[in-house]
């Protein structure tokens, strides 16, 4: 079709003109977005490094990468039993090769099994795998001391962040004076700013008292909900525990106190517990590149960084199980959704992007919702989703890949049981391989000093520890 020379000028014109796409015609909420820690100095890094490469002269001979919580990058070497699992899933004709072990090999075919097509090419359903789900939920169950999680309350993710993403999408909404507000913690990690300004949230900013090593104050929590109801509608918390970057790690009391306050508020309560859980040891060493600020005590495996808990007298508590104990009408009616991740921890697999969201007293209505939002991204990367089984339910003492296990989390498992013991019940008694004993096996030794009325109760526990610690490792 011929054009008019009007209209042929108007295109010649427009060719001329700037780009349909420009700063000032993109979505504005999107330049509002900063991410600090992959900000403008990472960039600069880069340059450094690639001058450094090409022989520029600095007073320095190499950039250190310590702005973001990526062990590997920084050395960490993989857990030899996540990756052979991993590697058994990709390519199923190494369940032939005898270089795995036979507790690998079984793990992967239980996962290929529950695969579209028994491959890991295909496809999982929008939650995740449903296997995957139960076993995530049988972690869940055992971290909380035997509190019930459902399958069906729990997602997997590409990784923790896209968990967050998801249930600010279905959180924002109003326009004006009516736009949902977010209580953050200051300091925060900045995927909350940069999430919110992208969603084109109210960020509601909450302090921590640096000078108590970083608390949260309820009464602060009140002082910023009461400012922004002036120009927002607040309709979330966000709690980051243990605290990142700050590495503080909240009380139960504390616990209690925020859980109160977002019933009695009418605010749904974001638990952002991805800071949270490696087994000792190798924890320690994870840790150490991580945003934790304190002394560590050892603890046993645990999800991402919950046990990278440092200083004397802390203890994590997941707010799930904190929510359910104190019963109704919070554990009956407050929402809550709480995040992890195979990012961080004793695992560092934050490549593969796996993590989980479970969501607790969700309307059954919008829980329909948030699965449609899922779909639309099709699925969460498949081997994301099989180092997360992995890391949820690692090696027991009866499977062959055990001590190697161990050994790379640099713990004996003598020494394991020890900790368990001690920190489950106060009863301290030390590890045989302080002692010498034949190889496979694993003894603890203890003294019958204390007096008969503490000795006996000491025993019953400890009988009733023994069986619990088997049941669950067996």
């Amino acid at each position: 079709m011929a054009l008019r020379t009007g209209d042929h000028s108007q295109a010649a014109t427009n060719g001329l003109k700037e780009k349909v796409l420009t700063l000032d015609t993109m979505n504005p909420c999107v330049r509002k977005v900063e991410y600090a820690v992959r900000g403008p100095i990472v960039l600069r890094a880069l340059e450094l490094e690639q001058e450094l490469r090409q022989g520029v002269k600095k007073p320095f001979t190499e950039v250190i990468r310590a702005n973001i919580g990526d062990a590997q990058a920084m050395g960490q070497t993989p857990i030899t039993f996540l990756r052979q699992v991993l590697a058994l899933c990709v390519h199923p004709d190494l369940l032939n090769s005898p270089h795995f072990p036979d507790d690998a090999k079984r793990r992967a075919e239980r996962i290929l099994q529950a695969c579209g097509g028994h491959s890991l090419g295909a496809y999982s359903i929008s939650s995740g795998t449903q296997l995957i789900r139960e076993d995530v939920a049988r972690y869940i169950e055992r971290r909380d001391g035997g509190i019930p999680a459902d399958p069906n309350n729990i997602f997997l993710s590409t990784g923790a962040s896209d968990a967050i993403v998801t249930l600010l999408k279905l959180l924002v909404a109003g326009e004006g004076g009516t736009r949902t507000g977010v209580l953050i913690p200051i300091p925060q990690y900045p995927l909350y700013s940069a999430a919110l300004a992208e969603l084109n949230a109210v960020q509601v900013d909450y302090y921590l008292d640096e000078e108590r090593a970083w608390a949260l104050d309820v009464a602060e929590l009140r002082r910023a909900l009461l400012q922004a109801r002036d120009h927002c509608r607040p309709r979330a918390l966000c709690i980051i525990n243990p605290g990142n970057p700050t590495g503080q790690v909240q009380t139960r009391e504390c616990i209690e106190a925020v859980i109160r306050f977002a019933f009695e508020e009418g605010l749904f309560l974001l638990a952002d517990e991805v800071l949270a859980g490696a087994p000792a040891g190798r924890g320690r060493r994870a840790a150490a590149r991580a945003p934790v600020t304190h002394p560590a005590v050892a603890r046993p495996p645990v999800q991402v960084y919950q046990d990278n808990v440092y200083a004397e007298g802390s203890q994590f508590h997941s707010f799930k199980k904190v929510l359910t104990e104190m019963g109704p009408p919070y554990a009956t009616r407050q929402e809550l959704a709480s995040f992890h991740s195979v990012s961080k921890g004793y695992m560092g697999e934050c490549g593969f992007r796996g993590g989980y969201v479970e969501v607790v007293n969700m309307d059954a209505a919008v829980q329909q919702q948030m699965q449609k939002l899922r779909s639309v991204r099709l699925c969460p990367p498949t081997p994301g989703q099989v180092l997360l089984d992995v890391a949820v339910s690692p090696p027991a003492p009866s499977d062959p890949s055990f001590a190697q296990f161990q050994a790379e989390l640099g713990l004996a498992p003598d020494m394991f049981f020890c900790l368990r013991l001690l920190e489950e019940t106060g009863i301290c008694v030390v590890p045989g391989s302080g002692f010498g004993q034949r190889e496979g096996t694993y003894h603890f030794r203890m003294t019958i000093l204390p007096p008969m009325e503490k000795l006996r109760p000491l025993l019953e526990t400890l009988s009733q520890f023994h069986a619990k610690f088997t049941r669950e490792y067996s």
